[in-house]
């Protein structure tokens, strides 16, 4: 059937959807490194943000408090450096997303271009201090476009010989790499000449669909990946393996597999693109996987499917399963456990319990303990709407947790319908009507599915920030609704084209292609009423919402006829929180970074960025100044504004 309304383009951490011509001005306008004490690693110490996810357990929580809720108010940019990487040459320039988060080991910042490009910098002045180009293939269309960090590892066995501290990292033609954190020279007895080949075991070919684009875990003398792949392709993808490395030989010590590759079953993916998670002292690595492929058809990926869309937890020592616990069963949705588990020290009647944080795209927040995988809030299993499509077996259940969920899970109805006038709502309404809407887990349909949350979440690859002191926790959630349509493969051989608005999968091997976007009135809305992006922060000692806020406005690309509003837009990229009450995120599709009252969610200070801001900021303390500094680089699928920036903001000099 034809589509009844534009649809837009979202991008996610590990796929992207084509944007219609007529549509993407309007909907773009209104909508890691783990660090021990031992022989591996600088200390973590806390103030200084040596691991992506501010620690080995991705808390994103700073102990620095210089800059705290009576002063932030007068932060002011302190240095700008652009790295020069604007996409020129470059066949995925549409794609390019600056979502780097710089680390900062003895005074020099190290991070990395959406084209694999590292850079070091010294974090008082922002001056460049060295750069290293991997010169990925620049005439390759990339599934996606970006590398969220590096990781860095400290071998004191080695004294101060060359390499004795390295940067590890991956990049889109799906090497890793390890340089020299001294002067970004490769480091030449790891692997071949510095890099590994991550295609070979992988089912991989060299065609720009299997990329790395997220930081390594270090464990030990271990360094931990997995990648990307380009969804809804094909049946038969690329295999979703997570390897560990020798961290000085490049020496492959171990291989994990999500899935079971059985005889005749045609799926592949469920592979671990995001940000691992780690717990030295039990030698664990949290891994989240993706869906099995493709996303919206699974007749022939009957079950379960294995490890799939779970949280699984990794001996370091060899690769094998600690314990596993499955959050979406036999994924149809592009659920995707996309955030990085944050490992938290829960406090609940006058006991300490070590946990681990599992957001997801559904806008719930899973929690077990962190040795076992037990649930510390209750799960239960209820019962999901079936499949109408031929072939497909959908799940008769699904996992729930007693966490409150962030995001609105029942079925949305004509009711729902929201728009600036009536033309536009009543459109919203006739659209509604026409789809397959059931509440959270409605399988993919001939005549459409209502998807909220949609395929971006939920919660995304920004994951969540934890304060152990206050134990908040606080994530930014996106509430935009999409819609998903399956059409009959034959239909293209009949001359039946699909609607151009969507984009569109070709989910080769299957019966059906798909058809997917968000769902948009005719002037680029959203079809239900805003915030359609928020911030949230949750009490995790007694299981409830402190705080809800719209995130974002409209500046920056609303059309003329809107004037600016605080509606709470889409959004991708984390908060951190500092130990001075603060929360501090960008994210949004406004070139602002925020602060916020940690305590009451009111927004203390936000501060103009020259581009997007879809990256998590990250802090320090160098000469006894506190810097807070942000990737502001733009986002290809949002749209937002691009550039090349990385800001260091902090409060004035005394004179």
């Amino acid at each position: 059937m034809p589509n009844p309304l534009p649809v837009g383009k979202w991008i996610n951490g590990s796929e992207s959807i084509s944007l219609s011509k007529h549509s993407s001005k309007i909907v773009a306008a209104a909508a890691g490194l783990i660090l021990l004490q031992s022989a591996q690693s600088p200390a973590d110490e806390p103030e200084s943000w040596n691991v992506y996810g501010g620690d080995s357990g991705g808390s994103r929580y700073s102990s620095l408090a210089r800059i705290d809720r009576r002063n932030v108010s007068q932060l002011k940019a302190a240095w700008t450096y652009r790295t020069g990487e604007r996409g020129k040459g470059f066949a995925s320039a549409d794609k390019l997303t600056f979502e780097a988060t710089p680390i900062i080991v003895d005074a020099t910042l190290y991070l990395s271009t959406p084209t694999n490009i590292v850079i070091a910098l010294d974090a008082v002045s922002g001056r460049e201090r060295w750069r290293y180009d991997p010169k990925i293939p620049r005439d390759l269309r990339y599934a996606e476009a970006t590398s969220r960090g590096v990781t860095y590892w400290r071998d004191t066995t080695a004294n101060s010989s060359p390499c004795a501290n390295r940067v590890f990292f991956g990049t889109l033609d799906a090497r890793l790499i390890a340089i020299d954190a001294s002067d970004g020279k490769p480091c030449v007895e790891f692997g071949l000449g510095g890099s590994i080949d991550l295609a070979p075991g992988a089912r991989a070919k060299s065609n720009g669909q299997y990329v790395v684009s997220s930081p390594p875990t270090v464990l030990q003398d271990l360094v931990i990946t997995g990648a990307a792949i380009g969804d809804n392709r094909a049946a038969l993808s690329e295999l979703g393996v997570v390897r560990a490395f020798d961290a000085r030989t490049g020496a492959l010590r171990w291989t994990f597999q999500p899935l079971k590759l059985r005889d005749g079953q045609t799926t592949g993916a469920a592979n671990a693109w995001t940000v691992f998670s780690a717990d030295p002292a039990l030698g664990l690595i949290y891994v989240p996987t993706g869906s099995a492929s493709p996303d919206y058809y699974g007749g022939l990926r009957p079950g379960d499917n294995d490890h799939a869309n779970s949280l699984v937890a990794l001996n370091a020592k060899d690769g094998s399963v600690a314990w596993s616990r499955q959050l979406v069963h036999h994924d149809l949705w592009d659920y995707d456990l996309a955030a990085q588990p944050v490992l938290a020290d829960i406090e609940r009647d006058g006991k300490s319990i070590a946990a681990v944080v599992q957001a997801t795209k559904m806008g719930s927040l899973f929690v077990f303990e962190r040795e076992t995988g037990a649930p510390i809030n209750e799960i239960v299993e209820r019962p999901t709407p079936p499949s109408d499509i031929k072939g497909e077996a959908a799940s008769a259940t699904q996992p729930y947790t007693s966490t409150p969920p962030l995001v609105s899970q029942r079925a949305i109805t004509v009711d729902d319908a929201w728009g600036l006038t009536f033309y536009d709502r009543a459109k919203c309404r006739s659209a509604i009507g026409s789809l397959r809407s059931e509440g959270l887990f409605t399988p993919p349909s001939l005549r459409g599915t209502l998807q909220l949350p949609g395929y971006i979440g939920g919660i995304n690859w920004g994951s969540a920030a934890f304060d152990r002191e206050r134990q908040i926790l606080v994530t930014a959630v996106n509430h935009v609704p999409t819609v998903a349509r399956l059409i009959p493969r034959k239909s293209q051989q009949t001359g039946t084209p699909p609607d151009d608005e969507f984009d569109r999968g070709a989910q080769d091997g299957t019966p059906y292609i798909v058809e997917r976007g968000p769902l948009l009135s005719p002037f680029g809305l959203p079809c239900t009423a805003p915030p359609w992006g928020t911030l949230a922060a949750i009490d995790m000692q007694r299981n409830v919402i402190l705080w809800q806020r719209p995130l974002g406005s409209t500046k920056d690309f609303a059309p003329w006829f809107l004037p600016t509003r605080e509606l709470g837009m889409p959004n991708l990229g984390g908060a951190i929180i500092t130990a001075g009450g603060l929360v501090f995120i960008a994210a949004s599709t406004d070139n602002y970074l925020r602060a916020f009252d940690i305590a009451t969610g009111k927004e203390l200070w936000k501060g103009r960025l020259p581009a997007g801001g879809q990256a998590t900021p990250m802090t320090y303390e160098a000469n006894g100044r506190q810097y807070v500094v942000i990737a502001a680089g733009g986002h290809g699928g949002l749209g937002t504004t691009r550039g090349d920036y990385v800001i260091a903001f902090a409060l004035p000099q005394k004179p």
